[in-house]
């Protein structure tokens, strides 16, 4: 079997490629620096292809170019971490759209595709695929957007689409500004204190190496297929988790607790139920 993953280098494409190689999967590794991709272990092993999806070659054949997959992992997202960005609705999803569908019109017929828990908006407490998308920031309006243009294309075009919902999550790689890459650097620093919001805002969180496990396995198969939720449904207080952190690598530090103000683009609580993804990877 042959997979073709999108995003790579990123955070989670990292793992990604890692977990389908324990696999023994044949995998096709893309993004869009060869000189990024070259630092990371997994290079020598996969077959890789450069491609900037923010250009594009008429007449050419991207699924030929990437050696006709069986099936696609599309993790790839340019303008992130700034959810308000009108770049996402108003560059990036054109952008990612034209490349799915060329993709699809010269022959692929597998696709899962990283979406956002963003895409519920507002809405509080535990969050299943049946409730209505209600995005409010331009990264969650661009995504959903993108799964309702797949949607259509399928009409035309039949393929299978598992459209998977990423919580939150953690891990070696993440992303600076994250809260747990922000507490280690304070303690790198030998802070004394570390500034954060109030924490009581409950969020749902798993370690990136088992984000990239639920992926591959969802992937994998097509008996589920549509929005599933990546997600631990463990609600967890954004100062247990902090806590947590200080208590599993032993170390100290004053939390100054409401510090910053809560974040006005997510709800206060909100986690993700996982029964769809569960009767998956069971």
């Amino acid at each position: 079997m042959k997979v073709l993953v999108t995003g790579a280098t990123g955070f989670i494409g990292n793992y990604v490629v890692v977990a389908l190689l324990s696999m023994g999967v044949n995998v096709i590794a893309t993004s869009s620096s060869a000189d990024k991709a070259k630092d990371f272990e997994w290079f020598s092993k996969v077959t890789y292809v450069p491609h900037d999806l923010a250009t594009s070659i008429p007449d050419e054949n991207l699924y030929k170019k990437f050696k006709a997959p069986d099936l696609l992992i599309h993790l790839a997202w340019a303008g992130l971490p700034n959810y308000k960005k009108r770049f996402h609705f108003e560059h990036e999803l054109p952008n990612q759209y034209n490349f799915l569908k060329k993709l699809v019109e010269d022959g692929l017929k597998d696709m899962t595709i990283a979406g956002t828990c963003y895409e519920y908006g507002m809405q509080e407490g535990e969050l299943s695929e049946k409730l209505p998308a209600l995005p409010t920031n331009s990264y969650a309006i661009a995504k959903n957007c993108l799964r309702i243009f797949l949607e259509q294309l399928q009409l035309d075009h039949p393929f299978s689409l598992k459209w998977t919902r990423l919580f939150y999550m953690y891990g070696k790689g993440q992303n600076p500004n994250s809260i747990l890459a922000q507490l280690q650097t304070a303690l790198d620093q030998n802070l004394e204190t570390f500034n954060m919001s109030g924490g009581e805002q409950i969020r749902d969180y798993l370690p990136v190496e088992q984000v990239a496990k639920n992926i591959v396995s969802i992937a994998l198969q097509n008996k589920v297929t549509g929005i599933i939720n990546c997600a631990s449904n463990q609600p967890i207080t954004i100062k247990e988790l902090v806590e947590n952190y200080l208590q599993k690598t032993g170390s100290k530090i004053k939390l100054n607790l409401g510090f910053y103000p809560y974040p006005d683009y997510e709800p206060f609580i909100f986690y993700g139920n996982n029964q769809k993804l569960k009767s998956i990877t069971k």
